[in-house]
């Protein structure tokens, strides 16, 4: 027996309204079972269910069929926003997903309308539903999105750091090893940097970072965004590494990372060593030149002449 069973059960059967009447606003979405079929990408709100668009309520209540990492989160959050789910609900999650996608795909190539949702933010994003959209893509079904709240965005406005340019880079591998390694290859990022990361391995992370990129590196830890107890640390990596280490963290985290200092160019001779050591991981002269030069602003001609000469 399932110890957390479904408030909605997979059996196509349409759940009974859990409260409220119908949403009100414009017919956007078309009813169950009219029109094109297609795939919608739904973002739900990330803590605070105020934040839910007028489009999500609205499609949650018209859909053919609504896919959810969670149908138990989901349960909650047509509860807050007074929605009946007229159409079938399924679980599809990170464990089944590679099962399931197939048979979502058939559902709307049959004309049916799917909204997939998440627990928070939008599906395929550090979340299921990559998989659903390249297969709908391969097989040139339609696919949409409703916008709608971001933590990575959230974070990124709140941190206080440079926000013209930014990569979103996601959970950090948990084995000390892999993590040290991918951290390697952002020691030249100048973007700032956006990741996700679990509470009870924050202090880790923050270690990990300050070994990496040194410990005076502006970095911003967001807890709890649009929650009762959102808080946003701001300061240095040594800085932030103390208060975890002297905090009991708890609440879903995003850290915002500054990028890389611009540095001076310096002459081809200084970044020899730096095009050497790609070429003893197995890439090629001239490509670890090119990169060399593209990353530190050096003439490749000039770099490429440098290292045959030190040979």
């Amino acid at each position: 027996m399932d110890p957390n069973p479904s408030p909605f059960p997979d059996s196509g059967i349409a759940p009974s309204s859990l409260a409220g009447g119908e949403p009100a606003g414009d017919a956007a979405v078309a009813a169950p079972g009219q029109g094109a079929g297609r795939i919608v990408l739904a973002a739900t709100p990330i803590g605070n269910a105020g934040d839910a668009s007028a489009r999500l309520v609205e499609l949650l209540a018209t859909a053919d069929i609504v896919a959810a990492e969670d149908t138990r989160r989901l349960h909650r959050l047509v509860q807050n926003l007074g929605v009946t789910v007229a159409g079938r609900v399924i679980s599809y999650h990170e464990h089944n997903e590679a099962a399931k996608t197939a048979e979502l795909l058939d559902q709307v190539r049959a004309g049916k309308t799917l909204v997939m949702v998440t627990d928070a933010g939008m599906p395929s994003v550090s979340d299921p539903g990559f998989r659903l959209v390249e297969g709908a893509v391969a097989a040139g079904l339609t696919v949409t999105a409703v916008p709608g709240p971001s933590a990575v965005l959230t974070a990124l406005a709140l941190s206080g750091l440079p926000t013209d340019r930014f990569c979103f880079e996601g959970f950090l591998p948990r084995k000390a090893g892999e993590r040290a390694s991918r951290l390697a290859d952002l020691a030249g990022e100048r973007r700032t940097m956006v990741f996700f990361e679990a509470p009870h391995r924050l202090e880790a992370m923050l270690r990990a970072l300050r070994e990496r990129f040194g410990p005076e590196r502006r970095v911003a830890v967001c807890r709890e965004l649009t929650k009762t107890y959102e808080e946003v640390i701001r300061g240095s990596l040594a800085e932030l590494l103390q208060w975890a280490e002297s905090s009991e963290v708890r609440g879903e985290i995003a850290v915002v990372l500054a990028g890389a200092p611009e540095q001076a160019a310096g002459t081809p001779e200084d970044h020899v060593a730096a095009v050497n050591e790609l070429v003893a991981q197995g890439i090629r002269l001239k490509e670890a030149v090119a990169a060399v030069a593209e990353d530190v602003r050096v003439s490749k001609r000039e770099l490429y002449s440098a290292v045959l000469a030190a040979r």
